[in-house]
């Protein structure tokens, strides 16, 4: 299943509600905890939720008790040409060489 087929799994207006953890998606659908896709606090079906959700300590017992739907798929990588961590850090340096370099003069 692709981000885009599981956000249309957003458990709003009769829709199903599924979200992601570690590449598995589940049907949280029948859980009273995700009535309209809205798991409170803040956590919304149709998402992937491996960050969120890895970070409570009773996930996986949670999680892997709703039915397994089917696996996310990894977006693919782009070729743009790079990382624009890349670009800024390459911009910066050459900002920091010119006012060495006009300090020297």
């Amino acid at each position: 299943m692709t981000a885009e087929e599981l956000a249309k799994h957003d458990g709003k207006d009769g829709r199903k509600a599924y979200i992601a953890v570690n590449g598995t998606v589940y049907d949280v659908t029948d859980s009273p905890r995700w009535e309209d896709g809205l798991h409170p606090p803040d956590h919304l079906a149709g998402q992937d939720l491996t960050e969120e959700l890895t970070k409570a300590p009773h996930v996986r017992a949670v999680v892997e008790r709703f039915p397994v739907v089917g696996t996310l798929e990894e977006a693919p990588e782009t070729t743009n040409g790079g990382s624009g961590k890349i670009t800024l850090g390459i911009i910066i340096a050459a900002v920091i060489v010119a006012v060495i370099i006009f300090l020297m003069l």
